[in-house]
């Protein structure tokens, strides 16, 4: 059972800029919940307990939000507005946190290795809060996937098929089809050009990483951009063994973007608050 995950929430989030400046992006709410929180929702959702972030500079707020703050509740209990935190509270009497460093942003097979000390060696979910999944018919996509996981026992990616024009922007697999919904990966690559894209399914942020996932980082060379590429170690890793994709069920939102973060916003609003 999946019981650990790991948030890295170091990146500076340019796209949002000046917004993102001294504020971090997974703090940017939807509606009245902030990005970070969805994420650790769904973990919960799938049985995990133990969260980990591996945060950067400007990114305190994001301890403080999962922290009590006294003099705000002292002010508001026993008023109506005390009702607002029992989304908070909840999450944070079921969960223990803790947090580590990327001193130096590497890319995201660096930050996901800087957060071993968090997982040990245990598999352990990986969630990109900037991308926003929800699935209004049941389970969370990270508990899908574990799920999944508890039946095959390796890793596992989650993929959607995006348009031509965006396959640049991705991680994209290929692989024999086992399902449906699940793909033997054969090969990844990192957000290729479209004439180079082995096909049209994109890994979004949600991972079920098995922990040999940090060896085979540590001896993964800088890739595109020069950053260490999680996409890299994950095809070696499917070399080595086997690593599963999954197409999951629900919505997901590119929150990274200010597109996406309103259309994120607005589905969020209709479905959930708007009477």
């Amino acid at each position: 059972m999946i019981t650990k995950c790991l948030y890295p929430v170091a990146g500076y989030g340019t796209r949002f800029l000046p917004a993102t400046k001294s504020m971090p992006k997974e703090m940017m709410p939807v509606v009245d919940k902030p990005l970070i929180q969805y994420a650790v929702e769904e973990a919960m959702n799938a049985g995990v307990t133990d969260m980990g972030f591996v945060t950067g500079r400007t990114k305190r707020a994001i301890e403080d939000h999962f922290d009590i703050n006294y003099e705000l509740e002292k002010e508001i209990a026993g008023s109506g507005k005390e009702q607002r935190l029992s989304s908070i509270r909840e999450v944070m009497a079921a969960c223990t946190f803790s947090y580590t460093r990327q001193k130096q942003m590497q890319g995201l097979g660096h930050a996901i290795l800087t957060g071993k000390s968090l997982v040990g060696d245990n598999p352990f979910g990986v969630i990109l809060a900037d991308d926003l999944c929800i699935n209004p018919e049941g389970q969370g996509v990270l508990a899908q996937m574990a799920t999944l996981f508890n039946q095959f026992r390796c890793s596992i990616v989650a993929v959607q098929e995006v348009p031509e024009d965006e396959i640049h922007k991705y991680g994209v697999i290929a692989g024999e089809a086992i399902s449906d919904d699940i793909i033997r990966v054969t090969d990844m690559v990192e957000k290729p050009a479209k004439e180079d894209a082995p096909s049209n399914l994109a890994v979004i942020g949600r991972y079920i990483l098995t922990p040999d996932i940090f060896d085979i980082i540590e001896s993964t060379p800088p890739g595109k951009n020069g950053e260490v590429q999680i996409t890299d170690a994950i095809l070696t890793q499917a070399k080595q063994g086997c690593v599963l994709a999954y197409r999951f069920k629900g919505n997901r939102f590119d929150c990274g973007s200010v597109p996406g973060f309103i259309e994120a916003t607005n589905y969020v609003y209709e479905n959930y608050f708007c009477c």
